[in-house]
């Protein structure tokens, strides 16, 4: 990490913003969440590279553990990581060559694969897992109130986007 700033520079482009532009509320907000995405992706990333694991990675052994058979179809992943085919085959593809998921023929579809954790898997999410808790995944200074609060009204904005329609 940089040294920090005797100012902060989201608040001054705000008020230069506010002074040349026009109200700055919503560049303020949108810039500081861009900023703590980049905070809490380094952190993030920094706990899970000695396990040899990028988010997009952990999440999917995640998401395969949550599973109630330890496999889900490639597209179902797609679909709850909310990623493109192509994006989910390429971490697939890494996760297998790493021995912690396999490939395994859908029992009843021969048109479907299924992407199975295996037992290297489960105890790398454990670890990884352990690894991204004792940081708080990189989200510090809140408490766990405002932490909830802030959740919500996260939610609040992607559903607005229609991420979801719950």
């Amino acid at each position: 990490m940089n040294r920090p700033l005797p100012f902060d520079p989201i608040a001054r482009a705000a008020q230069l913003w506010e002074d040349r532009i026009g109200p700055s509320g919503t560049m303020a907000a949108v810039t500081g969440v861009m900023r703590v995405q980049q905070i809490i992706q380094s952190a993030v990333d920094g706990a899970l590279k000695p396990h040899g694991l990028t988010f997009a990675r952990y999440e999917a052994l995640v998401l395969l553990t949550f599973a109630r058979s330890a496999s889900l179809p490639m597209r179902v992943m797609g679909e709850r990581l909310q990623l493109h085919p192509t994006s989910v085959t390429n971490i697939v593809d890494r996760l297998e060559r790493d021995g912690l998921v396999k490939r395994v023929p859908h029992p009843t579809d021969r048109r479907t694969t299924l992407v199975e954790i295996t037992n290297e898997g489960r105890k790398r999410r454990e670890v990884a897992t352990e690894a991204v808790t004792e940081i708080d995944f990189g989200l510090n200074g809140l408490t766990d109130r405002q932490t909830e609060q802030l959740t919500d009204l996260l939610t609040k904005v992607r559903r607005a986007a229609g991420d979801f329609t719950e």
